[in-house]
């Protein structure tokens, strides 16, 4: 007797497919999960790194893997348990690797593997100076005590917190009294000695909190110097700035120098230049809009110019990096619903004009297409190494031509999977505003689209509320998923989104609920007119803002929708200014505190889900994650149970381990069930 399997949505028996599969919950999860790491410094190979889940045990593995630059197929190089990351060139030339927070060496191809530190508490950040002298890392700082049992040792059985100031958690994490602080020391192969803590006595982070990374820490060429970002402010005035500044130490002398003095609001990735005449740098204009406009500064050391080099680009930069000849600049930035590569000539720009007198255009678009170009790893030969997403492609490696925009794929991790399942089409439609403009809204339709049927349809809130809606692919909110499952998926990039120009982008600050959500009722709208789209059966879902917009359209919605899900959202914006952490975001876009009069008033009356609950008829689904401090569980408390007292068919589904996100396998899963068994159940 043949033994069937069962896998995802499909049945095939061995030696035999019957059907192809559709996007499953647990095929999702099986996926590869890429993540680029470096270049070797002989330009030939690639590493990266696979994580893959084991669904059934809810864990996950991480290994290396090569691919050659010129294409191939991929090779593992390590096979420990544990996750390999952070891979760098040793000042030996070997490969170095973080493992279990060590060091670890090896050749290219991962053989030879060896430890090389054994340092207490391990390592974090990691970087060697040029010259190979010296490790550049970071690690935590006790400097406060916060616990009643550290303020009375007598108290060993007590957990209090004694808070005196704001600040006192970020994210998913309460502050503990210990910072984040920046060290050099002397290195020999694997020896560490004389480290030096160039923060001493400072209660700051470097790297930021909650995301900052290895981004914030850079060497010079010169290895005389360390550039770091940190924002040297504590209590509230922490809780409501966005002022980081760079930030120059000289190891010669102990001086520090802080080159973005007077820039008030964040700065950002600084990157040097190959022969260190130039930095570059990411920075927003205004103190308290974490939002605004990313602009690329570049800092000449010669003449102490800084130049906004990017002032006739209208969008918001994502990332940089600096050609091998340092005569370029390359960077992504959302455009016109996706991410794409671009080119800054650094001669031109500085120049302003060309030889004649006519002003240059020091920007070039490279790529183009619907997909997002989600990081820069280098550069080869005149080409970069990239990755890439779309709505039915999870990252895979790509070498990008960079004169032409030609790209190449360098790893296909998935393709046996996507090999086997079907795919909706994405399209882009263009849908006018209730003010007359013209909005991008992406499309995505299920497996074998029939436009003879009718099929439910989802109008997708995305989050931000100034988050690009791009091609990028979720794990969580996966629209191939949703459309695999027959929902026709309506996204707008509406009001509040880059890549649409800045002023788009920033319409939506102190108007979350005007024209961003009669934005969202054009597109809804429009769906509707389709002959495809079943008008009768539509939900909207979202989250974080996205989740504040279906509780906005609940009860404001007259009978569009016939079922909501809401995951960590904002129902309460009077309670939310009252228990979030990064006060500088609330106060920007609400306008202000509840309590204070003025204009912005509105964002606590017109603009409050709560004062629209009285409207609510429509089934809605909660989610809730209980470690999210940025959106607090108090807003998903008072949403279920209004809609409850209100006899309204409603679900919660309470995350206590989760933060704004849905890390863990087994956590996603049941919420991927519960997602699309309350759709079965509504729609």
């Amino acid at each position: 007797m043949k033994k069937i399997l069962f896998y995802g949505l499909f049945i095939f028996i061995v030696g035999k497919t019957y059907t192809q599969a559709v996007m499953s919950p647990e095929l999702l999860w099986s996926l590869g999960r890429v993540g680029a790491e470096t270049i070797s410094p002989d330009g030939k190979n690639i590493i990266f790194g696979v994580t893959y889940y084991d669904v059934e045990a809810g864990t996950s593995e991480r290994n290396l893997f090569k691919v050659a630059t010129e294409g191939g197929n991929p090779i593992q190089i390590t096979t420990e348990k544990g996750g390999e990351n952070s891979v760098m060139a040793l000042p030996s030339g070997k490969m170095g690797y973080m493992f279990k927070g060590q060091i670890w060496q090896s050749e290219w191809d991962g053989t030879g593997a060896v430890q090389l530190t054994n340092y207490e508490g391990g390592l974090n950040n990691v970087r060697f100076s040029p010259n190979g002298m010296f490790i550049l890392f970071s690690k935590e700082i006790k400097m406060d005590k916060v616990m009643a049992a550290e303020v009375y040792p007598d108290l060993t059985g007590s957990n209090v917190r004694i808070i005196n100031e704001l600040n006192y958690r970020h994210w998913d994490t309460w502050e503990d009294g210990a910072y984040q602080h920046v060290f050099y020391a002397k290195w020999n192969n694997g020896i560490i000695t004389e480290e030096i803590d160039i923060m001493a006595g400072q209660k700051y982070d470097c790297p930021q909190m909650p995301f900052g990374g290895i981004e914030d820490m850079v060497w010079h060429p010169d290895s005389k110097r360390i550039v770091y970002v940190t924002k040297q402010k504590t209590g509230a005035a922490y809780a409501t700035s966005t002022n980081t500044d760079i930030y120059v130490y000289n190891i010669e002398n102990g001086k520090v120098q802080n080159v973005t003095d007077g820039m008030m609001g964040y700065d950002t990735n600084p990157n040097i230049s190959p022969d260190g005449s130039k930095m570059a740098w990411l920075s927003m204009e205004t103190d308290g809009f974490e939002a605004d406009k990313n602009r690329l500064f570049i800092l000449e050391k010669k003449t102490e110019t800084k130049t906004d080099v990017t002032a006739s680009f209208d969008e918001s930069i994502d990332a940089i990096r600096w050609s091998l000849d340092g005569k370029f600049i390359y960077f992504t930035a959302p455009i016109d619903g996706t991410i794409q590569l671009f080119e800054l000539n650094v001669t031109n720009v500085l120049t302003k004009v060309d030889e004649g007198g006519r002003k240059i255009n020091p920007v070039r678009k490279i790529t183009k297409g619907d997909f997002d170009i989600t990081g820069i790893v280098g550069e080869v030969n005149g080409q970069l190494i990239v990755t890439r997403t779309d709505m039915n492609h999870a990252t895979e490696i790509y070498r990008v031509n960079a004169a032409t925009g030609d790209m190449t794929a360098l790893t296909t991790i998935n393709k046996p999977q996507y090999d086997k399942i079907k795919m909706g089409k994405t399209e882009r439609k263009m849908v006018k505003t209730t003010d007359g403009k013209d909005m991008l809204v992406w499309f995505i339709y299920p497996p074998d689209f029939d436009p003879n049927k009718k099929y439910p349809t989802l109008l997708y809130c995305q989050g931000g509320p100034q988050s690009a809606l791009t091609q990028f692919y979720s794990f969580r909110w996966n629209f191939q998923l949703m459309a695999a499952k027959g929902y026709i998926i309506v996204a707008p990039n509406r009001r509040g989104m880059p890549g649409h120009g800045t002023a788009w982008n920033e319409e939506i600050s102190g108007d979350w609920g005007g024209q961003a959500i009669r934005d969202y009722y054009s597109a809804i709208d429009y769906a509707k007119t389709l002959p495809y789209v079943d008008g009768s059966r539509c939900g909207a879902v979202g989250a974080s803002y996205g989740g504040y917009s279906v509780y906005m359209l609940a009860g404001t919605h007259n009978g569009r929708f016939k079922s909501f899900i809401a995951h960590d959202g904002l129902f309460n914006l009077n309670s939310f200014y009252g228990t979030t952490e990064e006060i500088w975001f609330s106060d920007w876009d609400m306008g202000g505190p509840y309590w204070e009069p003025g204009e912005h008033q509105k964002s606590y009356t017109d603009f409050n889900p709560i004062n629209f609950v009285a409207n609510w008829n429509t089934p809605i689904l909660i989610y809730q994650g209980g470690k999210d401090y940025r959106t607090t569980e108090d807003q998903a408390f008072q949403a279920f149970q209004a809609a409850q007292l209100l006899g309204i068919k409603s679900r919660f589904v309470y995350f206590p381990e989760e933060n704004h996100w849905v890390l863990k396998c087994h956590n996603a899963l049941a919420w991927q069930r519960e997602f699309y068994k309350w759709l079965e159940e509504t729609l």
